[in-house]
């Protein structure tokens, strides 16, 4: 008889980012402290992405969804150096950390 291994002994299953939504919007100019993040491919605009933020502020954890590249690309880019505090900043029409 043939064994088959288990799907858990193969999947790598991600771990949902759990916390409360928050706009981006709301949480310009806040110090906050990033945690976590994934990037997926946007259903709605197709060839797009956008990024789930898992942060904290006060001690609560939350989430926020951004279709920012320049966000994205910042995650990206300083992965290895999570978690990390920071500020969101709006400059002219696009986000950037601080």
């Amino acid at each position: 008889m043939t064994e088959y291994p288990y799907f858990a002994s193969f999947a790598e299953e991600s771990k949902p980012l759990d916390g409360d939504k928050k706009k981006l919007d709301d949480i310009l100019g806040q110090s906050i402290l990033v945690l976590d993040f994934k990037i997926k491919p946007s259903k709605q605009n197709k060839g797009t992405s956008y990024a789930t933020i898992q942060f904290k502020i006060d001690g609560m954890n939350y989430v926020v969804f951004t279709g920012s590249s320049v966000l994205s690309s910042q995650l990206e880019k300083y992965k290895d150096n999570l978690p990390f505090n920071t500020v969101i900043k709006k400059i002219n029409k696009y986000y950037t950390f601080s």
